[in-house]
């Protein structure tokens, strides 16, 4: 199957996706990460979907855990290739529905909400199809993946340089984030469409990728996940091995 997405994540977006997400790369959100993946991992390697500028596989690198990654943008790629550890890293530039790297993995986890980058359920069961492929029997695939809002409209972050509107469709599932940066005294608008998801439907996609549900919290500190909860990462587990 023949995966076709575009590339939100080039130019300018990649020029300061660290900057703009400084408060991701901060210790007391990352180290919980860290130590969630690297548990999972133990003496095996991980493959990352949508790696990126490598905010999580770099720190799970000098862990010990041999990491790949597969990352559709380029420019994403190149900024990760610019950081010290990054040598350590095999990355392909392709989309994370249907592109293959050679091995099996303990740990195939994808972060941040990028599941939802693939916008169309089909594109989201290959994506879960591509984990299991990737996956060693026994092993593990993890989605850190906001819950869906009920509401059409929600400012997610307000400050003097930054305005974030989530625009969302119940009936389509089809979520906009809108981004106003104020950069160099000038405000610039990016708009980026997501497909959110509910875990009931993502345990489905898991099924039929031939993985069952082993844990789901609402953080990576396995806080317990209730009908508050705003996000989860949840823990699918290939039982058996593709055929």
């Amino acid at each position: 199957m023949s995966v076709e997405l575009p590339d939100h994540f080039g130019g300018v977006v990649a020029d300061r996706y660290d900057e703009t997400s400084r408060e991701m790369f901060d210790p007391g959100v990352l180290d919980p990460a860290v130590d969630f993946l690297a548990q999972l991992a133990g003496d095996g390697p991980a493959l990352e979907f949508g790696i990126g500028t490598g905010r999580v596989a770099l720190p799970l690198s000098e862990r010990g855990v041999r990491v790949a990654g597969i990352d559709l943008s380029p420019d994403m790629v190149a900024k990760l290739r610019e950081k010290a550890g990054a040598e350590a890293i095999d990355v392909i530039v392709g989309d994370i529905a249907t592109t293959r790297v050679d091995g099996t993995f303990s740990l195939v986890y994808v972060v941040w909400n990028t599941i939802n980058n693939l916008t169309t359920q089909e594109a989201q069961l290959a994506c879960f199809h591509n984990a299991a492929a990737h996956l060693e029997s026994g092993g593990s695939f993890v989605v850190e993946v906001g819950t869906p809002s009920a509401a059409p409209l929600e400012v997610f972050d307000l400050s003097d340089t930054h305005l974030g509107i989530d625009e969302y469709d119940a009936d389509t599932q089809r979520l906009v984030s809108h981004h106003f940066w104020l950069h160099d005294g000038q405000w610039h608008r990016i708009s980026m469409p997501f497909r959110s998801v509910s875990p009931a439907e993502l345990d489905l996609m898991a099924r039929m990728a031939g993985m069952t549900l082993r844990e789901r919290s609402s953080g990576w500190r396995r806080e317990p996940f209730t009908r508050e909860s705003t996000k989860h990462v949840s823990v699918w587990q290939r039982v058996e091995p593709m055929p």
